[in-house]
C-alpha cells in the first residue's frame, strides 16, 4: 500500500510539471516558425506541443510548484504569457522573409506573382522566401534548436515570474527593430537594382521620347528580378538563418 501511495505521488507530481511546462510551450507552439503554420492541422500542433513538453518538462525544475489553486492560477496568465513573447520573437524571423519578398516584389513588379499560393497573401518572391527559409531551417536542426532555447527560457524567467511590461516592451522595440533592418538589408540588392532600371529608363526616355520606353523595359525588369532571385536566394537564405540561430540562441537578448 505504501509502494502504490509512493507511486501516486509520483505520478501526480509528473502529471503537475507536464502541466505547468505545457503552458509555455503550447503558447510558443501556437506561432512558432514551421512548427506553428496556419497549414498545419490542430491535432498535428497539439501532438508537437506534448511532444516538446516530454521533452522540456524532464529538464526544468518545478519542485516549487504546488498543486493548489493559489500557486497554479497566477501560472495560467504568467506562463502562457512568456510562451507567447517567445514564439513571437521566432515568428518575427518569418516576417523578416515577408517583408524582404514585399520590398523586393514592388522594386521589380512582381508583386502579383504567386500572390496566393500561400495560407497568408503573400507578395511574388515572399512566398519562395519563406518555404524556402522554412525548409533551410528545419533541416539545420530547428526542433533540436526550439528545445534547447525553452530549456533556456527558464532561466530568464523563472516559473511564476512572469515578463513584466518594461522588459517585454524593450524586447520588442530591440527585436522589431533588428527585423526591419535585416528585412531591407535582404531586400537590398532588388530596391537597387529597380533604382538603376528606373534611371536608365529616364535617361532613355529623354533621349528618345518617342521611344515607348516602358514596353520595351517592363520584359527586361521582370527578368532581371528573376535572374536575381535565382542568383541571391540561396545567399540570402543563408544570412537569414545565422541571424535565426543567433536568435535562438538568445531569444529574449533584445531586451535585456
Amino acid at each position: 500500500m505504501e509502494e502504490l501511495t509512493a507511486l501516486a505521488g509520483i505520478g501526480q507530481a509528473g502529471l503537475l510539471a507536464g502541466f505547468v511546462v505545457f503552458l509555455r510551450v503550447g503558447a510558443a507552439m501556437a506561432v512558432l516558425p514551421a512548427f506553428g503554420e496556419q497549414n498545419i492541422p490542430p491535432r498535428i500542433r497539439l501532438s508537437l506541443a506534448l511532444a516538446f513538453t516530454l521533452i522540456v518538462a524532464p529538464a526544468v525544475d518545478v519542485s516549487g510548484v504546488q498543486a493548489s489553486p493559489a500557486v497554479l492560477l497566477p501560472l495560467l496568465a504568467t506562463e502562457p504569457l512568456v510562451g507567447l513573447a517567445f514564439g513571437l520573437v521566432l515568428r518575427l524571423m518569418i516576417f523578416v522573409l515577408q517583408m524582404a519578398g514585399s520590398m523586393a516584389a514592388q522594386s521589380t513588379s512582381l508583386s502579383q506573382l504567386l500572390g496566393g499560393a500561400a495560407g497568408e497573401p503573400l507578395p511574388a518572391f515572399g512566398h519562395v522566401l519563406v518555404i524556402g527559409g522554412l525548409a533551410l531551417a528545419v533541416l539545420s536542426g530547428l526542433h533540436v534548436r526550439i528545445a534547447e532555447a525553452l530549456v533556456a527560457s527558464y532561466v530568464d524567467f523563472p516559473i511564476g515570474l512572469g515578463i513584466d511590461s518594461a522588459t517585454l516592451a524593450e524586447i520588442w522595440v530591440a527585436r522589431v527593430g533588428d527585423a526591419f533592418a535585416l528585412a531591407f538589408s535582404l531586400a537590398a540588392p532588388f530596391v537597387i537594382a529597380a533604382f538603376l532600371y528606373n534611371l536608365a529608363l529616364g535617361a532613355i526616355n529623354r533621349a528618345m521620347p518617342q521611344l515607348m520606353v516602358v514596353l520595351v523595359g517592363a520584359p527586361a525588369i521582370t527578368a532581371g528580378g528573376l535572374a536575381l532571385l535565382a542568383l541571391l536566394a540561396p545567399l540570402l537564405l543563408q544570412l537569414w538563418l545565422e541571424v535565426l540561430q543567433d536568435v535562438l540562441a538568445d531569444p529574449f537578448g533584445g531586451g535585456r
